[in-house]
């Protein structure tokens, strides 16, 4: 079901984004201590999202990110304020390739999904027939969480980044049976997460935050975040609101 972090602050390496602490993200691909029945490992591929000025760049391979040497050699000579990373454990049936792992990237936006969509792909069908035809046939992927990104992404022509993940959600939870969307926006400035089965937990600091599916490290100011909220963060400031 995967596990993603999101980080905003001052300038870090992407490569220590993704490794640095006891319990890193590339540590939660092996040994993740909180999938909540959602899988064992994630071993499906990874990805990485930084932004230079205002628009993403991403790196991302369908192979396991400790088989990577690029994460500790290309990945630890790139600095960013900005970082979504996330590792996979693809749900059984859809691919595992390069273009099904998140982040999902458009312009100065990137998006990862840490969760599954029951009853894929009849129930995103009426989502799906308002994005305009182009986009679907530019799927990244056939995959739940490349058509939540390409409907959300359409959504947002629509509504601020926040109206637009609250309705996604409400939408998709009204099709699907008891949907894990645990939802992860960024622009490079803002942090948007929404927490709907899957864990979450977040460390600000005066000047960075820090939203991650596990604590990665001991640090004491790891808070968890309850279900069913939904989170805005910028550095040094996060806030909680219910999700319904």
């Amino acid at each position: 079901m995967c596990r993603h972090l999101g980080y905003l602050g001052p300038a870090r390496s992407v490569g220590a984004v993704l490794t640095e602490g006891s319990n890193s993200l590339r540590t939660q691909s092996w040994a993740p201590k909180d999938m909540r029945g959602g899988g064992t490992i994630n071993a499906d591929g990874f990805g990485a999202a930084w932004w230079r000025e205002d628009t993403t760049v991403d790196y991302r391979n369908p192979m396991p990110i400790w088989s990577d040497p690029a994460v500790d050699g290309v990945l630890a000579g790139v600095e960013s304020t900005a970082v979504i990373a996330a590792v996979r454990s693809a749900t059984v049936g859809m691919p595992v390739e390069r273009g099904a792992c998140a982040p999902f990237t458009d312009g100065r936006w990137a998006f990862s999904h840490n969760g599954v969509v029951f009853g894929w792909p009849g129930v995103l069908v009426d989502l799906a027939s308002e994005v305009p035809v182009a986009d679907l046939l530019t799927l990244p992927a056939p995959t739940d969480s490349a058509a939540l990104w390409i409907v959300l992404r359409h959504l947002m022509t629509q509504h601020e980044p926040e109206k637009a993940l609250r309705m996604l959600v409400s939408r998709v939870e009204a099709t699907s049976p008891g949907p894990r969307l645990n939802l992860l926006l960024s622009d490079g400035r803002s942090l948007y997460a929404t927490t709907l089965y899957h864990s979450l937990a977040v460390l600000r600091t005066e000047d960075s935050v820090t939203l991650a599916s596990e604590p990665l490290d001991d640090n004491p100011g790891w808070t968890a975040i309850d279900d069913r909220k939904f989170i805005v963060a910028v550095p040094g400031h996060v806030d909680i609101t219910d999700l319904d």
